[in-house]
């Protein structure tokens, strides 16, 4: 069953928001929202973005984080190195985490959340700029979710990538 967007709210971190009540089922997902984001939202090392009900405006279902990273561009597949400036690093945005309380999932929650994040990164890459999105899978089973968003395998990895202008032509079609 897919959400109706009306009853649900992504916004930023804030310390009102339930973190030590979210399980996903992944432990380090679940340590890093319960223990370290806040931190990191202080700090300014990752913007962190939570997923909630509107009814209940404090109790995260999901969250993911997005921070800028750079790539060498010999790691980059063909099918994503075309349209990329010949630089020795190639900006990039890493969505770093992505998790879906565990009794939410199976619901497209993680798809609202993805869809979201690169809402996000490219309005920022106007901004800073980035060449790309990049993920780090956990394991094959999400590696084959970002897969069937778009994203590139790398050779010999769970690493994922998103050129931005393809980010560019999926947002203009929604």
């Amino acid at each position: 069953m897919a959400p109706a967007e009306a009853d649900f709210a992504i916004v930023a971190l804030r310390d009102s928001h339930a973190r030590t009540d979210f399980s996903c089922g992944v432990a380090s997902l679940d340590t890093y929202l319960h223990n370290q984001a806040g931190q990191d939202v202080r700090r300014r090392a990752n913007a962190v973005f939570v997923l909630t009900n509107n009814a209940a405006p404090d109790h995260v279902l999901g969250y993911y984080t997005l921070c800028a990273t750079a790539l060498p561009p010999g790691v980059v597949p063909d099918a994503a190195r075309k349209h990329l400036p010949r630089y020795p690093l190639v900006s990039a945005t890493l969505i770093g985490r992505l998790a879906v309380a565990q009794d939410r999932q199976g619901q497209r929650l993680g798809a609202v959340l993805l869809a979201d994040a690169l809402h996000r990164a490219l309005a920022s890459a106007a901004t800073v700029g980035s060449s790309m999105i990049v993920v780090d899978a956990l394991d094959n089973a999400a590696a084959a979710f970002y897969a069937a968003h778009g994203f590139i395998l790398l050779p010999d990895s769970l690493r994922l990538v998103l050129p931005m202008r393809t980010v560019a032509q999926m947002v203009a079609k929604t």
